[in-house]
Parts: C-alpha cells; structure tokens; sequence
C-alpha cells in the first residue's frame, strides 16, 4: 500500500510562492496519473491539477491555470506542486493523491484517486 506524505504548506503573502512536495513510500507511484487537490473550509474538495504516470501530460483547475505547475520526479518516487501568484482564494488544504489504475491518463475526478495523503495548509494572507 503506497502511503503519500505532503509537504511545503504554510503561510504566505498574497503574491508569493510555494512548492509543495508529495513523497510516496510502500510503492511506487512512477506507473499512476498523480493529482492535487485542494479543500477550503465549508467547502468540497476541488481538482487543483493532475500528472499523467510518465509526466508529459498535465491538466489543471481554471483558477490556477497559469500560476501552478505540477511535476513529477519518478527516480525520487515524488510529485510536486509549484505555486506561484498566490491569492486569498487559494488557501486550503492541498492534498495529493494516486490513481487506482496505473498507466492511465490524469483525471479530474476524485473517483479515480485511490491512495491520498493527509493534507498540507496552505493559507495565503491579502
């Protein structure tokens, strides 16, 4: 069973930058699409952005388009999430997550997810 522990939340002014980092171990996770997802207080969980198992595709969240990158480092069994721009809006808990289905394409749905770390905050001051 992979587990997943995140990394690199905190607090920060609006307008500045974060990386999060997301390491697996029990497994690896080089042959699943990884997401990032984020929850606000009162509200659902949210797609931030996903990764395809080998790293050339990327999708993400219209709100983030442009300010987040995803990227994956299979040798160092990691995924990252690089922040920059950050508003307000973007505070909440990241997490990330694993598909069930390996060798897949990244996906939107949490349904597709099946592994998931425990959450990192992430608040960003105005």
């Amino acid at each position: 069973q992979v587990q997943l522990v995140e990394s690199g939340g905190g607090l920060v002014q609006a307008g500045g930058s974060l990386r999060l980092s997301c390491a697996a171990s029990g497994g690896t996770i080089s042959r699943n699409a990884m997401g990032w997802f984020r929850q606000a207080p009162g509200k659902e969980r949210e797609f931030v952005a996903a990764v395809g198992w080998s790293g050339g595709s990327a999708y993400y969240a219209d709100s983030v388009k442009g300010r987040f990158t995803i990227s994956r480092d299979n040798a160092r069994n990691t995924l990252y999430l690089q922040m920059n721009s950050l508003e307000p809006e973007d505070t909440a808990v990241y997490y990330c997550a694993a598909s069930g289905s390996t060798y897949t394409s990244p996906t939107l749905s949490p349904l597709s997810y099946k592994n998931w770390g425990q959450g990192t905050q992430v608040t960003v001051s105005s």
